[in-house]
């Protein structure tokens, strides 16, 4: 099954601790797992980490030139050697990481997807082009949304 992931770029350490743990529960019940990310910072390095140590393979959306640039530094270690451990890795040709790039990154994602794991609060979207943004695309072509967010 090929899983797309959406969410939340920022998450503190307890966050991001019982996102990883949900998350892993999740995959760990997916067959020929295929995880899909941009392994943007966040919820999408945790979803890849979460994908390659449950057995599964990994596909890379890179949304724009730049977008490893774009990362805060201390993400850009994780996604080189999430980059490197990737079944594939697939660049689309945008010159810029905006909410455009990002947006069209994740149709991208979608259009591969028999599901798309959003992690995130049911709050409105940090950014254009955020989790709201993908999973009403994922809603639109009929692909089944699975929320992961901790309790509490």
């Amino acid at each position: 099954m090929r899983v797309a992931v959406c969410g939340h770029r920022r998450l503190d350490g307890s966050v991001a601790d019982d996102v990883d743990e949900a998350l892993r529960q999740h995959l760990s019940t997916v067959d020929r797992l295929v995880g899909i990310s941009s392994l943007s910072e966040g919820a999408e390095q945790i979803f890849a980490h979460a994908v390659l140590d449950t057995g599964g393979r990994l596909l890379v959306v890179v949304p724009a030139e730049g977008h490893r640039d774009a990362l805060p530094p201390s993400c850009r270690a994780g996604y080189d050697s999430l980059v490197r451990r990737a079944l594939d890795v697939v660049s689309l040709r945008f010159d810029a990481p905006t909410a455009q790039a990002r947006l069209a990154a994740a149709r991208h994602m979608l259009e591969r997807a028999d599901q798309l794991v959003a992690i995130w609060d049911r709050q409105a979207a940090d950014v254009d082009g955020g989790p709201v943004d993908v999973i009403r695309e994922a809603i639109w072509r009929r692909i089944p949304v699975k929320v992961i967010w901790p309790t509490g």
